[in-house]
């Protein structure tokens, strides 16, 4: 309540701000949401819901951030090499940016700026491409249009690691939220725009990454592409079209960028019912495959048309299967796959893509979730020169592929999977029978994702909670599989006291029966448990129906708790 008056009464506020606050005078639960916590500064940045509070996303936050950013950079005496500003298409995000510029000006340090908005990949590139100290995108990625966010990178392009992440946090302690905007001293620093011209260099980057260049041309694979009212729009074509697809068919109701994504139930290609215009097109041109990008083209979904003329959606871990068997089988057919070559996954992503990158002579390597922990393996194997990445992919529909950025990239992924696309259709197959063909030489493999919602204080609480139960008390069984022990990632042990890796997330794993996994962990960007079931059976109903035994049975667990 304190903080709540002291918001309602600051003169930064304006009167439209205070009347908003004044609103929630008889509204406890909202006003608490809003005051009882700072809008957390982690790994990936910070992300909420726009609005008036401490816990919520609007410029005091982001001038607060910025400013936090801004001292890390100096510390670090890399300021002077500026930061990369861009924005997607969400509410406020370009106020956003232009408030983020603003500060870092009046401190002494340069900014490049996107004058339109453009993909968070794009910004990764223009990082690594400019020598930029440091990146900066406004975007809430696929969350509902009422939330933004604030993703930050460092000077490789990867997003912030955790150490780096905690010298801003704590940096933000420091800085009074209500601090009024800041003044330059003299001239704010140079202000560079970016422009169209940029874009044809990080489509060259995007095009350096086709395997099989020729493939495209001689190609009769149709295509529905959609931006889902993001940002793709204005790079994904134009990437289709110089690679040589003729047959690239854009979903015109949703390609203007819109931040009240109006024609989708939720802007997330995860969820097949945003298909629904893909789909009817698809019908109308006869398309063999549906892309569609996220709001700001880091993640992609597709969806192939099965032969009863339906459109079946694959999941992240499928595709990403399908995409690293392709990445090392045509890599090794037109002599680009560099030697000893390996993939990185998460923790939680299918134990296919590890089968298929073995039998294939590749190495595979996982991480905690996130591609800030990816970035850091692959510059790891880089400083080794033992290994060379391929690609990096987590189940959530990321794929990062490529030496010119340092996160997902929705634009090299979809490119990739239309080349891929273009292959099978040649030899008389869709990558449903990809799939299929998969299943048959390396084994069943299936995944269901459970999301617990735990909202608000309580939720946070009872998170903990529930971890600490499961650490306390590891259960024996999962449905119809026995726990073969159980390996706490966050102290770096199992249940017998050997380490594992990686360490330091709160991350719970029980290695079960057959081969099988389950993994526990809070989200890092939502209120919410995730629940991941990784089943390996030995047919695909079986190994289906095993997958979702198992997230049923440990999600009555989390009830109970």
């Amino acid at each position: 309540m304190d903080e709540y008056r002291r918001w309602l009464e600051s003169p930064v506020l304006s009167g439209a701000q205070r009347q908003e606050l004044a609103a929630l005078e008889h509204d406890p639960a909202e006003r608490e949401d809003r005051f009882y916590r700072t809008l957390a500064f982690g790994t990936a940045g910070l992300r909420g819901v726009m609005g008036m509070g401490l816990n919520r996303m609007n410029e005091f936050v982001i001038r607060q951030a910025t400013d936090a950013f801004a001292r890390v950079l100096l510390a670090a005496g890399t300021a002077k090499n500026g930061v990369c500003l861009c924005y997607d298409c969400r509410h406020n995000s370009r106020f956003f940016a232009e408030e983020a510029a603003h500060v870092l000006r009046c401190r002494g340090i340069p900014v490049y700026m996107f004058s339109a908005p453009r993909p968070t990949p794009e910004l990764s590139f223009a990082v690594r491409r400019l020598g930029a100290a440091a990146g900066i995108n406004v975007t809430a990625s696929h969350n509902p249009k009422v939330y933004n966010g604030y993703k930050v990178y460092w000077s490789d392009g990867a997003q912030l690691p955790p150490d780096k992440a905690d010298l801003v946090a704590a940096e933000m302690v420091r800085i009074d939220v209500l601090a009024p905007r800041p003044v330059p001293r003299g001239a704010p620093e140079a202000l560079t725009m970016l422009d169209e011209r940029f874009d044809s260099e990080y489509i060259s980057a995007v095009l350096r990454c086709a395997v099989d260049p020729d493939l495209a041309p001689q190609s009769s694979l149709r295509v529905v592409y959609t931006p889902f009212h993001g940002v793709g729009g204005a790079i994904v074509p134009q990437v289709l079209a110089l690679l040589g697809f003729r047959d690239v068919f854009c979903v015109a109701e949703q390609m203007e960028p819109d931040g009240d994504f109006p024609t989708l139930p939720s802007p997330n290609p995860e969820e097949p019912a945003g298909f629904a215009l893909a789909e009817r097109l698809g019908r109308e041109k006869n398309a063999d495959l549906l892309v569609a990008t996220d709001p700001d083209s880091d993640r992609v979904g597709i969806a192939v048309r099965a032969a009863d003329g339906s459109y079946v959606p694959l999941t992240g871990n499928r595709t990403g299967a399908l995409l690293i068997h392709y990445l090392l089988t045509a890599g090794a057919r037109c002599g680009t796959l560099p030697d000893r070559p390996a993939l990185i996954q998460t923790i939680v992503t299918t134990g296919l893509s590890r089968a298929i990158a073995e039998k294939n002579g590749a190495a595979c390597f996982e991480t905690f979730t996130g591609f800030k922990f990816m970035a850091e393996k692959v510059a790891e194997l880089e400083r080794e020169g033992v290994w060379h990445y391929v690609m990096a992919y987590e189940e959530s529909y990321g794929y990062m592929i490529g030496n010119h950025a340092r996160d997902k990239d929705g634009v090299v992924a979809s490119m990739l999977l239309c080349e891929m696309a273009a292959w099978y259709k040649s030899r008389g197959m869709t990558l449903l029978d990809g799939l299929e063909a998969l299943w048959a030489e390396y084994g069943c493999y299936a995944e269901k994702t459970v999301s617990v919602m735990l909202p608000g204080e309580d939720g946070m609480k009872r998170m903990a909670r529930v971890m600490a139960a499961l650490r306390r008390s590891p259960p024996a069984v999962f449905g119809p599989l026995r726990a073969e022990g159980m390996r706490d990632h966050l102290s770096g042990r199992d249940l017998g006291g050997a380490p594992v890796a990686p360490a330091g997330m709160d991350v719970l794993v029980w290695p079960l029966a057959g081969g099988s996994r389950l993994v526990i962990r809070p989200s890092g960007t939502e209120p919410k448990l995730k629940l991941y079931a990784l089943a390996r059976g030995e047919t695909r109903a079986e190994t289906e129906a095993l997958a979702d035994a198992l997230a049923g049975a440990a999600q009555d667990l989390i009830q109970k708790l």
